[in-house]
């Protein structure tokens, strides 16, 4: 009965764990006649969990912008935004006044390039002060970071498997040597009463106790203490330096990503705030760029055609930044440097602060997995007493 009840143990305990995480999508056949993960099926109250405890207690989006240097990010897009401002000058001039633009011998078109191209650092340094100075404005990151997690439940996994990944054998492990313990209660048990009714109450009692156990064990105690030589402190707390890097690093690498928030600002729920601070730029320079000239460009034109420029101008801009901003991303993500920060924070928050980062993702199904575990217990604890009990009795009468 001992080694039934660890077995019992350990395989609720990896059914539960493999239950949190799998499978992605529902399967089988709605409502009740199937599964999904318990984390991907409320990917986005999880999603908003982890932003939440994440930017509650370990970083300030808004105080991470502020270390971005606009003139270092202008440096860095010099030879992109050239490329983008040249193709962008030739394409509008050659298509709302191609006869001009074809008229004008190279060297005159290279020169009229070279003054936008001398203008476009101004613009995006601009853009850069106004973003940094306050990043909410324009970009909506719980979105960002939630819509992200609920279109990619394999990263919402990660983030939690991925950072637990010694815990989780824990638990696992953990339902051998509790099962077992209980497991002689229950011999004594049957040997007391003879009853089968003792093998899926133990199971159930088994799943229960051993999930119970081993989900507090991951947090508890807060601080290290000793009871008769064998050291009690909770799994993650002992872990807390690499735990931080491990978070640290997928959320850098994996979220909030410099790709991430500028995607964010182009096409989240504040993306027209962006596109406001664009379209000003960009007529202000082509204003700027015609000068005392402007009327002559208007009649030229056309003074309807004129604003269709403008417009077009900003259309583009918005279509080809993506590809411009690439060279950027690299200094952006070193800038904000969100995993060592995250590492930093977490070595000092207080045991229980630590757990508050760290627990809520667990919190949320932690009465789930533990009442999974004790249904489970007890179907396999009645497969035990069929093993034990009634198989050997069949097999007697059988026999007789």
């Amino acid at each position: 009965m001992p080694v039934m009840a660890a077995v019992i143990g350990y395989l609720t305990k990896l059914l539960a764990v493999r239950m949190l995480f799998e499978p992605l999508e529902y399967r089988g056949i709605r409502p009740f006649l199937g599964w999904q993960g318990m984390i991907p099926a409320r990917a986005g109250k999880m999603a908003a969990i982890a932003y939440d405890t994440m930017t509650s207690g370990l970083i300030d989006l808004q105080e991470l912008m502020s270390r971005i240097d606009p003139d270092e990010l202008v440096d860095e897009l010099a030879g992109p935004l050239d490329e983008a401002v040249e193709d962008l000058a030739r394409e509008l001039l050659s298509e709302y006044q191609p006869g001009l633009w074809d008229s004008l011998p190279e060297p005159a078109r290279a020169l009229l390039v070279r003054r936008v191209q001398a203008e476009a650092p101004k613009v995006v340094k601009q853009l850069a002060m106004e973003v940094t100075s306050d990043v909410h404005a324009v970009v909506d990151v719980r979105h960002m970071v939630v819509s992200n997690l609920v279109r990619d439940k394999e990263l919402l996994n990660r983030l939690i498997r991925d950072v637990a990944e010694p815990e989780l054998r824990f638990i696992v492990r953990s339902g051998i040597y509790f099962g077992a313990a209980i497991g002689v209660i229950q011999a004594v048990a049957w040997g007391l009463t003879k009853s089968p009714l003792v093998m899926p109450i133990f199971g159930f009692v088994t799943g229960w106790v051993t999930d119970y156990l081993a989900l507090n064990m991951l947090f508890l105690p807060r601080e290290e203490k000793r009871f008769l030589g064998i050291r009690l402190h909770g799994k993650f707390q002992r872990r807390r330096a690499e735990v931080g890097v491990r978070y640290g690093d997928l959320i850098a690498k994996e979220i909030l990503t410099p790709r991430n928030l500028f995607e964010g600002m182009l096409s989240g729920p504040k993306s027209d705030k962006l596109v406001a601070i664009v379209q000003r730029e960009v007529r202000r320079t082509i204003d700027e760029q015609a000068g005392i000239a402007k009327p002559l460009v208007i009649l030229a034109v056309g003074g309807r055609r004129f604003q269709e420029l403008k417009q077009d101008a900003t259309a583009r801009v918005l279509r080809t930044a993506p590809e411009t901003a690439r060279s950027m991303f690299a200094y952006t993500e070193q800038a904000l440097d969100i995993r060592n920060t995250i590492a930093e924070r977490m070595k000092v928050l207080t045991s229980g602060q630590f757990e508050q980062i760290i627990r809520p993702a667990f919190k949320e199904d932690e009465k789930t997995a533990v009442m999974v575990g004790a249904v489970l217990g007890g179907v396999i604890g009645e497969m035990q007493a069929l093993v034990l009990i009634y198989l050997p009795m069949a097999l007697g009468i059988l026999a007789v």
